[in-house]
């Protein structure tokens, strides 16, 4: 008798400890293991760091999803609420620098027709980046299902951009074929 209750205690904590979704610290910023947005509860999927130069730490970043994956093609076309929360780690990120930034990276990662068919809402979600982030600055992304991918820059809502199409080209940015390797290797959790 005590040898079962001991087993099932064990089994108990094995399998709770094995789906507990636990924070991550990421260059000194901690994610938590899980968010509320949108009324839904989100579980942390990945951190990922992004460097310049080698050297230069830009910001440290989380992907929260409804239904955690290590699959970039669901990650990207599946219609759940997603949330990316980043923190900024350097003065030198400027407006101009993120603007451009952003632009190029849309254009690399996604197909040409793509990137013509929605040029007017890559400018808007650009124009929108007119900050220049310091220190402690932050940026969120909101999808939403039905609403569509609002831009939070430092706590001030930006803006929502409504087509489904443009938010699988956002999330392609950094988890497609041609994004960079380690955030996409960070962000899906490999």
């Amino acid at each position: 008798m005590i040898k079962k209750v001991f087993f099932t205690l064990f089994l108990f904590l094995f399998v709770t400890s094995t789906f507990a979704v636990s924070a991550a610290e990421v260059a000194g910023v901690t994610f938590p293991g899980t968010k509320v947005i949108a009324g839904k509860t989100l579980s942390l999927n990945g951190t990922a760091l992004r460097k310049a130069f080698v050297f230069v730490k830009v910001f440290a970043g989380g992907l929260y999803l409804e239904n955690t994956t290590k699959d970039a093609k669901e990650a990207i076309e599946s219609e759940q609420v997603k949330y990316y929360d980043l923190h900024y780690l350097t003065n030198k990120a400027t407006a101009k620098k993120i603007q451009n930034g952003f632009i190029e990276e849309m254009e690399k990662t996604n197909p040409a027709d793509l990137v013509e068919k929605h040029r007017g809402d890559i400018e808007l979600y650009a124009s929108w980046l007119n900050e220049d982030m310091k220190v402690g600055s932050t940026s969120e992304s909101v999808y939403v299902p039905g609403k569509g991918l609002t831009l939070i820059l430092n706590g001030k809502e930006k803006g929502t951009i409504k087509s489904k199409e443009f938010a699988h080209m956002y999330y392609r940015y950094s988890l497609g074929e041609k994004a960079d390797e380690k955030l996409k290797k960070g962000y899906l959790g490999l």
